[in-house]
């Protein structure tokens, strides 16, 4: 499945993050390539995604390239496709077997002779960075975020099949709310009894599982925790990017202006999603770099937003109103 998808913290856990910015031309193409795979133009994607890589010197961002290689994929060039999942293990060190071995779009590889020794090289990185873990209390977090998860990544295609207001999608996020109160009842019992431990001991995923988990939670859940996550920040036990997300939501919870512009909402109307209202929108980027987050004009292109903040202040108004009319 092409990393696109609703759990905006999701990339942040199958690949390595990154503080890189990347040029304005870099980032018009990878937009391209992400239009034409939506409109399953999948050879024309993976040459958008090429030439994004070539205009920056050969770099590019790891969840790009993961992107690239699923395009690649489906328009059923395997030798492309091979050259990015490679480039991700080899040089990202990407490690997430479980990820890689279940996504579907992937299964006209599986007889190709290069698919096992390259699942064998994921397997060397996992262990390698595994190998120190508590591996009792990884097992416990990744059970919890599978359970945050699973549900979550079938909810686009959902809605695509059935519709925004569908019984479907309806029940779908039915049975996602009662899975995240069960798991913040978990997460509530591990940070009781261990605190908020960093990635050293729980690796990247079950550390980040724990902020998932309460990004997820109700308002109470949310600001009860906010702070103990603030001194995790500080300690190095978490994330900032992370941190900035829930700070948003706490935000969108009080119907305060948003810091970080993690906030996207669809307009029912028009089918376009835009950002939700923002504080200082000039400044936001300064902000989102201050604690590790991309470029703002980068976070929203998943959603098919064109980041203008000349035109974002003039719309301002008019989100505001419709935020209060919601």
């Amino acid at each position: 499945m092409k990393q696109i998808i609703l759990s905006i913290l999701y990339l942040s856990l199958i690949l390595p993050a990154t503080a890189q910015t990347f040029s304005a031309e870099y980032s018009a193409l990878v937009r391209k390539a992400d239009s034409l795979y939506e409109s399953k133009d999948f050879k024309g994607s993976g040459y958008a995604y090429t030439q994004a890589f070539n205009a920056n010197k050969g770099k590019g961002a790891s969840t790009d390239r993961y992107n690239a290689a699923f395009a690649w994929a489906l328009a059923g060039m395997s030798d492309s496709t091979f050259f990015q999942l490679n480039r991700i293990v080899n040089v990202a060190n990407y490690y997430n077997y479980a990820q890689i071995t279940h996504d579907h779009d992937l299964n006209n590889l599986h007889t190709d002779n290069r698919w096992q020794p390259l699942l064998d090289l994921i397997k060397q990185n996992k262990e390698r960075v595994e190998a120190n873990l508590n591996k009792p209390l990884v097992a416990l977090l990744d059970s919890i975020y599978n359970d945050d998860q699973s549900l979550r990544k079938e909810l686009d295609i959902i809605e695509k099949k059935f519709g925004l207001g569908s019984i479907e999608v309806k029940e779908c996020w039915s049975v996602i709310s009662k899975n995240d109160s069960i798991n913040l009842i978990k997460v509530e019992a591990f940070l009781h009894k261990y605190g908020w431990l960093g990635s050293d001991v729980i690796g990247v995923k079950g550390n980040s599982t724990l902020f998932l988990v309460i990004q997820h939670s109700n308002q109470t859940a949310q600001e009860k925790y906010l702070p103990m996550m603030r001194e995790a920040v500080k300690n190095g036990k978490a994330n900032g990017s992370s941190l900035g997300l829930l700070e948003d939501r706490v935000a969108l919870n009080r119907s305060t202006k948003k810091v970080y512009g993690s906030q996207v909402a669809k307009d029912k109307e028009t089918g376009l999603y835009y950002v939700r209202p923002l504080e200082d929108p000039d400044n936001v980027d300064n902000r989102r770099a201050a604690i590790g987050l991309q470029p703002l004009a980068d976070y929203v292109r998943r959603w098919q937003i064109n980041w203008n903040v000349e035109l974002y202040k003039k719309d301002l108004v008019w989100i505001i109103e419709k935020e209060r009319g919601k």
